[in-house]
Formats: structure tokens, C-alpha cells, sequence
């Protein structure tokens, strides 16, 4: 069967499509589950450089979250059935054997693309707007909003009831954005301070969702409301940027830091709750993943690319044109 993997420390073009023995039956506790759509990301990137905060051991097979079908069952297995469509962690692989707590049944009729898009994403942006105690009504600027997380974090807002702002760099990105629910966008090219200070009456934004850092970072701290706060989602500019914290003194604002391994470590019991929530919401359509490209394995160096130049919007799959 094929995989792909990250054989040494560089970019994406050093990673390897390898044909590997397919795995056998399962083991009493596991599942085996053929895998028919695989999230990528930014992250990555990070990773394959050996830049990223816990390093992998290489080889290592790339990607993460991924969407497919239960083939076999092990023989303590009995929540599970052959057939089941499943949310896992498997990576750009066509099959795995892997521990039966480990898989997430997925809604019925759920689209596996859509399922593959989804939780990672959806989880980082939910415990954001859950850090930031979003209240209904407030008005939430989403910087980057053409990213996946920041998408995710365009939808769930306008689930949460908030008036919501999408900043992104293009036009296309913005027409996206608005399909998504945004009440406004910005085109942030020539920045955003004083467009989101004139859509907020002079008041600026209750909560900011940054995962872009650096110099947006420095533009969104003139622009936070009184008693705002500005969530620190990562650092795709580059640069982490530095709070100036006699600004933060006078307008009673909060910077927070958060991380799913974060919560996943303290609180695992939430991460749990909310990826419940998470799936009960896609399930009966009340978030709408989006995802911008398909790929085959194949092609996986061309679909890292597009995220390199920044021309993905919300998300790219890796999925076999026969998936659903």
C-alpha cells in the first residue's frame, strides 16, 4: 500500500511516496480502517523543517487527522462495526490497524472530505472563542480568516451569536468569508486598524483571533476594545509578536495563549466534551467546513505548495478521486 513519509529534516519537496506492506488483521483492541480523506497543514511544514515544539522521529509518516471505513474488527471490539465511517489519526497512509478508543464514529452521512477538514481546526478555534468568554452580541475580528482555523473560527462565532469581522489578504479569500457568515471583511493589505475602529464606532473589536503574529499582531493591539482580548492562535507571519503591555494596562485588555496540547494534557475531559459538540454540530449542519482542494497521494508536494503560497482557503484534503 502506499504512504508518504518525511525521510529527513528539509522541506516538502524531500518527502518520499513509498509502497509498504499493508497491515494485517487487527489485534484484539484495534480497528482496521482503510483511509479515504487526510488533513494536511501549515504545521507541517514546521515539522518537516525540524523546527517544530516536539520533534518527530523520522522517518515519520506524514499528515494527521484523517476520515475513512472500518474493514475489521479486533475481537474485544463491540461499539465498533465493519463498515462504520470513523474519524482517526492515521496521516497520508491507505490503511491502519489502530486502538479501538482512538476512532470517533462519524454522523451518518457525513461527507468524509468534510469530516477529514474538520476537527482539528474546529477544536483549536472552539477552546479559542471558549478562552476568550466570546458573548453574544460582542463583535469578533478574525484576522487571516482564509486560514483554516480562522474560518472555523468565522463560523463558530456566528454560532455563538457574535458580530463577526473576517480580515484576509484577498478578494477571493473575503468572497469566502462571507459565504461563511461574516457580517463584515476587511482587506488587510494596507492594514485593518482604522477600517475595524470605523466599524466599531471608534471602539475596536471585544475579541481578536490572530494566528498570523508579527506585524498584525502590533496592528491588532491598536485597534482591541476596552476589556477586549486578543487570542494568540500561532505565528504564520513568522514572528511571534510582544505585547506591549502598557497598552493592554490602559485599555483593561488580556492577551491569551492557548494550545490544544494544552488542553489535551490539563483538561482532557473538555477536549473531549467539545470535540462531542463539535461532531454533534456537523452531523446536523450547524458548521460548514470548507475545503478549497482535493489531492490525490500522488500530488502531495503541489498541495503543500498551494498552502506555501498561501492560495488554500480554509482547507486541503489528500484523498483518491473515488472518495466521497
Amino acid at each position: 500500500m502506499k504512504a508518504i513519509y518525511c525521510v529527513k529534516y528539509g522541506t516538502h519537496h524531500d518527502l518520499e511516496i513509498r509502497d509498504i506492506p499493508a497491515p494485517g488483521a487487527p489485534l484484539p483492541d484495534q480497528v482496521s480502517v482503510r483511509l479515504e480523506a487526510r488533513g494536511i497543514q501549515f504545521s507541517d511544514l514546521v515539522r518537516f523543517a525540524g523546527n517544530y515544539q516536539v520533534e518527530s522521529e523520522l522517518p515519520f509518516i506524514v499528515g494527521g487527522e484523517a476520515a475513512g471505513t472500518i474493514t475489521a474488527v479486533g475481537n474485544n471490539v463491540h461499539d465498533l462495526n465493519e463498515g462504520d465511517q470513523v474519524l482517526c489519526t492515521g496521516g497520508c497512509v491507505e490503511q491502519i490497524n489502530i486502538e479501538a478508543n482512538k476512532v470517533t464514529k462519524l454522523p451518518a452521512r457525513i461527507d468524509l472530505i468534510k469530516a477529514a477538514s474538520f476537527m482539528n481546526n474546529y477544536a483549536t478555534a472552539y477552546y479559542g472563542l471558549q478562552r476568550a468568554q466570546l458573548q453574544p452580541a460582542e463583535t469578533l475580528l478574525v484576522l487571516g480568516a482564509g486560514g483554516g482555523v480562522s474560518l472555523a473560527a468565522v463560523d463558530l462565532g456566528k454560532l455563538f451569536g457574535a458580530r463577526v469581522i473576517g480580515a484576509a489578504s484577498t478578494d477571493e479569500k473575503l468572497a469566502v468569508v462571507s459565504n461563511m457568515g461574516a457580517d463584515e471583511t476587511v482587506n488587510y493589505s494596507d492594514g485593518f486598524k482604522d477600517q475595524v475602529k470605523s466599524m466599531t464606532k471608534g471602539l475596536g473589536a471585544d475579541v481578536i483571533y490572530d494566528p498570523v503574529g508579527g506585524d498584525t499582531f502590533d496592528e491588532a493591539m491598536r485597534c482591541v476594545a476596552p476589556f477586549g482580548r486578543i487570542l494568540i492562535v500561532g505565528f504564520t507571519s513568522g514572528r511571534p509578536a510582544l505585547a506591549k503591555t502598557n497598552h493592554l494596562l490602559v485599555k483593561d485588555a488580556s492577551v491569551i495563549g492557548y494550545s490544544l496540547g494544552g488542553v489535551a494534557k490539563y483538561k482532557p475531559e473538555l477536549l473531549k466534551r467539545n470535540a462531542a459538540t463539535l461532531l454533534d454540530w456537523l452531523g446536523t449542519g450547524r458548521i460548514n467546513p470548507f475545503v478549497s482542494h482535493v489531492f490525490p497521494m500522488d500530488d502531495i508536494k503541489q498541495a503543500y505548495q498551494l498552502l506555501i503560497d498561501r492560495k488554500v482557503i480554509g482547507k486541503v484534503i489528500i484523498a483518491e478521486p473515488s472518495a466521497d
